[in-house]
């Protein structure tokens, strides 16, 4: 039996579709109660950080409203301390709304109206609910539409995500970077399509790893500029139907100022009110940086494999036991949760770029998946990258003579000849070496064909991981 069952533990709050009751001690209201029965469909709740943004604009709203004699003076401070409580309790990651929704946000911007709207009360002494002194919708909400506030609030949140990614895939930079001055003189054998190929240092292959980090870093950098332009102020289309210009840049003014982000009134709000293309290239580069991350995280697995029975040319660190049943087995886990992360990462961009297709005339509804399903991604492969860089990659250790036996016990010498022999006869060697499992070096000496003096200056390794070719003194 319910806790509330008098008449007295209720209020009834009025819409457009008829009444409910609601909690008289709920910060909720009628749009938040209907949200909430309508769209449980998992347990993804929206985004804290979107939920943030929301707020902030929320506050910019207040103030300019109040600057523009839209909003007394008690009513701003009530919305203003309202929204500060809210940032500063733990509210945000407690808000049940489910992430996948329909309205185009509208859920999400309701409900927070509400809420702000409740709290605002309850610190002006009234009761929760009595709208006639602060209104979600006349108040909080005024000057505004889901419309420009939700795909402002989009931009903010990812703006405010990419900081800290963009950081540590400059932190995941330099510990490859670190790793490549550790390992720059081991010698190792090279391989393409998973067959030897020639010599390479295990420095040169994690310098490979580092740049196209790099390029990550530099991709996700460049687009925070188009991320800030924003629409706040446009309302339902992106007109500005409700609004003034007055309003419109005051509101984008108080919005960098609350916010720390360089944000800028578009010059074309019925473009960012309808358009999601910006996100979907957000996340094509976040879908391109996972598939280096997948890729960086599968070669270790391979180069780790082993130990006894795979190439083993690095170890990498043992964070926990492998097997249920096999004592002794470590995993590489770190790398195969980075590979997991790809798949997810790569599946996402999917749903986001179906999603952003299929906006249609002046507005996108499906915002609330973009919203989720970015949001997340940029947090998931912060994280991912975190634990990547402290447990794994900066404990990767080398297993230095293996590399360089395997190297001596391979062909990889035989391209390095072909400048020399030729291409035909250096086949030949490289087959007839194999067959009789003789090395290239007792071949070429048992037929003549060149001096040791001479083997020695070519079959060096280390020179085979420059560019050049050694010029021998002998006429050819």
């Amino acid at each position: 039996m319910s806790k509330l069952s008098n008449e007295s533990d209720y209020r009834l709050e009025m819409d457009s579709i008829g009444s409910r009751k609601i909690p008289v001690d709920s910060y909720y209201g009628i749009n938040s109660v209907r949200a909430q029965e309508n769209f449980k469909i998992s347990r993804s709740r929206v985004h804290p950080e979107l939920l943030k943004a929301i707020i902030i604009i929320k506050q910019a709203a207040a103030i300019t409203n109040f600057e523009l004699g839209l909003l007394n003076e008690s009513k701003q401070e009530a919305i203003l301390a309202a929204c500060q409580q809210i940032i500063e309790s733990k509210l945000l990651e407690e808000i049940d709304l489910d992430a996948y929704q329909g309205g185009a946000g509208t859920s999400t911007n309701m409900m927070l109206n509400e809420l702000i709207a409740n709290y605002a009360l309850e610190i002006s002494g009234k009761q929760k609910g009595d709208y006639k002194f602060i209104h979600p919708n006349d108040d909080v909400n005024r000057g505004q539409s889901t419309n420009d506030v939700y795909p402002t609030a989009l931009r903010m949140a990812v703006l405010n995500l990419l900081a800290p990614l963009t950081e540590t895939l400059a932190e995941l930079q330099q510990a490859l970077q670190e790793k490549e001055k550790e390992f720059a003189n081991i010698i190792k054998l090279g391989r393409t399509q998973l067959q030897d190929a020639v010599p390479i240092t295990l420095g040169q292959e994690f310098s490979a790893y580092a740049e196209a980090i790099n390029r990550d870093r530099w991709r996700l950098y460049k687009i925070t500029d188009r991320l800030k332009n924003i629409n706040l102020g446009g309302t339902a289309v992106g007109t500005g139907l409700n609004t003034s210009h007055n309003y419109i840049f005051k509101i984008a003014k108080h919005l960098r100022h609350l916010s720390g982000l360089s944000l800028s009134h578009a010059e074309n709000m019925i473009d960012i009110t309808q358009n999601m293309d910006i996100f979907v290239e957000v996340s094509g580069l976040l879908k391109a940086s996972a598939v280096n991350l997948n890729k960086i995280a599968s070669d270790l697995r391979l180069l780790a494999s082993g130990p006894q029975g795979g190439l083993a040319e690095i170890k990498l660190p043992a964070v926990q036991a492998g097997s249920s049943i096999m004592p002794g087995k470590v995993n590489p886990v770190i790398c195969e949760m980075i590979n997991q992360l790809s798949i997810e990462i790569i599946c996402s961009d999917q749903a986001i770029t179906l999603a952003a297709r299929d906006g249609q005339l002046e507005l996108n509804a499906f915002g609330p998946l973009i919203a989720h399903k970015l949001l997340n991604m940029l947090e998931m492969m912060q994280q991912a990258m975190r634990i990547f860089i402290d447990k794994c990659i900066t404990g990767i250790e080398a297993n230095q003579d293996h590399c360089r036996n395997l190297v001596n016990h391979s062909l990889a010498f035989v391209t390095c000849l072909v400048p020399y022999l030729g291409y035909e006869k250096a086949s030949q060697l490289a087959k007839q070496s194999l067959t009789e499992d003789k090395s290239l070096k007792e071949l070429i000496l048992a037929d003549n064909i060149l001096s040791e003096e001479e083997l020695s200056q070519i079959l060096k390794a280390e020179q085979m991981t420059t560019p050049g070719i050694l010029k021998l003194n002998k006429n050819n």
